[in-house]
């Protein structure tokens, strides 16, 4: 989990910052149209929406531009109908690469994909080919390892799978499903977490050891997380101790 949790934080990092540009806003504000549009529009009885809300929170969000979009997606608006595909492919090292997105044009999306896969030295697989690969969860995430006597107490009370200390971090794991009333839990015991989010889990892991290959995934990523229509890219890589070193020095 090390590894994974402190590329994890970058990737959190980078989302906040993306959030403070206006980058990740319109994706969010699509997803959950969707996720309204689907489900139930009340989060606590639709768990994909409730997870998109709490994603929403974590960038800084207003409940105002939250509640506004899970109108529009109960409106019924005609021009909010998007398909949801996912792509799936390989980076340099044999990095998984699980692409999610909403799009209203698939033969613009593919190609788009497609094009940040070939530019990186990756390759665009077939339906199936790394999906196997990924769990989806829920995860929430402790910076304080000194919580994990009173974490486990009400997260595994509430419904938690299991909790993972790696002496860095806690990490509270749940179903997806049961994500929301977990973090409910934690929060009312005054447990707030540092990061929370419905994932897709790697079930194993691709190893980089050198930095200039971690570069490539980062920019291949960055590429796809940059697409209009793309809205989450989970990888498997895990980078050595010494390249993640490398890497927050060029932070």
């Amino acid at each position: 989990m090390a590894g994974h949790s402190k590329w994890a934080n970058i990737k959190h990092r980078k989302a906040r910052q993306d959030a403070v540009k206006g980058k990740v806003f319109t994706k969010i504000i699509r997803e959950i149209v969707s996720a309204a549009k689907q489900g139930d529009p009340d989060p606590d009885k639709n768990p994909r929406l409730r997870a998109v809300i709490e994603k929403a929170l974590s960038v800084n969000m207003t409940r105002d531009t939250i509640n506004r979009a899970v109108a529009r997606g109960t409106g019924g608006d005609d021009n909010d109908n998007m398909d949801e595909v996912s792509y799936e492919g390989y980076g340099i090292g044999g990095v998984a690469v699980l692409v999610e997105t909403l799009t209203d044009n698939l033969n613009r999306t593919v190609s788009e994909v497609r094009h940040a896969f070939t530019k990186n030295e990756g390759n665009l697989g077939t339906t199936g080919s790394v999906a196997y690969l990924f769990n989806k969860r829920g995860e929430i995430i402790f910076n304080d390892i000194g919580l994990e006597d009173d974490v486990m107490l009400v997260a595994l009370d509430a419904g938690a799978i299991d909790i993972e200390n790696d002496g860095e971090q806690l990490l509270v794991i749940t179903e997806w499903e049961s994500f929301g009333q977990v973090k409910d839990a934690l929060n009312a015991a005054g447990l707030v977490s540092d990061n929370a989010e419905v994932t897709m889990a790697p079930s194993t892991s691709a190893e980089i050891d050198n930095i200039d290959d971690a570069l490539k995934v980062m920019k291949m990523i960055d590429m796809l997380e940059d697409i209009d229509d793309v809205q989450e890219v989970y990888s498997n890589v895990n980078f050595s101790d010494a390249v993640m070193a490398q890497l927050e020095e060029q932070e």
